[in-house]
């Protein structure tokens, strides 16, 4: 699969009425096609809004979002959306369920893969039975039945133990190595996410912070430590002074006097609470990541 698998223009969405304000406002990036993006950003950064404009839930107040190449309304049937609160029918068991999405996605269900996942949990159980993890375990047997060339999933391993999540981020892993699956994940634990996912959207303030290949922006970034001075002509994201040592995360701009400097490459976590901390620090997108280098977005 090649091209874009989310594309964003000048996307922004505003709650009227709401006192809320803008949730996003002039986002705009480009999200390739069988990418595992880790979306990630405090609690009402617009992640959650986001992952709704994708998905086709919310119309956008200004600007345009492409999933697979078309409205999110004309991709609904080729993606999975998984929200946070896992909405599924309580009256219903897990056998019941299973069939339900057998039967609303006949062209393309994986029963083994949907039975796979779902294993653990009594098929005879009703959904309004199932704790938290439970009901994860069966949304995400829902999403991955339906082989959905793009899977959005808002902050799905919340309500997991350890070892859950680590059984389940491995079962998500191997769908995207296996059938190229998009996957858009929010989380809050980031340092879970660095070994697993190869792109990254950082949302703050309902903007885009940073965004692209996480390879692309750890290398654009490096952490220096030495005597306090001047650390032009990099651009500071943070630093911070213990006597007379400083210590620094920059964006590099040009070789790094690596006699007056320590380097030491920042791990995602450190990249991303450092941006979160320093929210004068400007918004990096790799160009893979930037919508607006190529064909602008049609909002058709």
């Amino acid at each position: 699969m090649t091209g874009a698998a989310i594309e964003a223009d000048g996307l922004g969405m505003k709650y009227r009425g709401r006192g809320e304000g803008w949730a996003l406002r002039d986002c705009s990036f480009r999200l390739p096609a069988g990418a595992v993006c880790a979306l990630v950003g405090p609690n009402g950064a617009g992640k959650s809004t986001l992952l709704a404009l994708a998905a086709g839930f919310l119309r956008p107040a200004e600007g345009a979002i492409r999933v697979l190449g078309s409205t999110p309304a004309g991709a609904r049937a080729r993606m999975a959306y998984v929200a946070q609160d896992k909405p599924l029918y309580p009256q219903l068991t897990v056998a019941e369920t299973l069939w339900a999405g057998a039967e609303l996605n006949p062209a393309t269900w994986d029963r083994d893969t949907a039975e796979r996942i779902a294993e653990p949990l009594p098929a005879d159980a009703k959904v309004r039975t199932l704790s938290g993890g439970q009901r994860t375990r069966l949304a995400l047997a829902l999403a991955l039945g339906k082989r959905p060339e793009i899977l959005l999933l808002d902050e799905p391993m919340a309500d997991l133990d350890p070892l859950a999540r680590h059984q389940l981020m491995g079962v998500l892993m191997a769908e995207a190595a296996e059938h190229a699956t998009t996957i858009v994940m929010s989380s809050h634990i980031i340092g879970e996410l660095e070994g697993v996912c190869d792109h990254l959207l950082l949302v703050d303030g309902g903007g885009i912070r940073l965004g692209g290949e996480t390879d692309g922006l750890l290398a654009a970034h490096t952490l220096l430590t030495g005597p306090v001075g001047d650390l032009a002509p990099h651009t500071v994201v943070e630093s911070r002074t213990t006597g007379r040592q400083l210590t620094a995360l920059v964006r590099k701009e040009g070789p790094v006097d690596t006699i007056a400097w320590q380097t030491a490459d920042p791990s995602l976590e450190e990249l991303v609470l450092a941006h979160l901390r320093s929210p004068g620090a400007p918004a990096l997108l790799t160009p893979g990541a930037d919508a607006r280098v190529g064909t602008a977005v049609s909002a058709a």
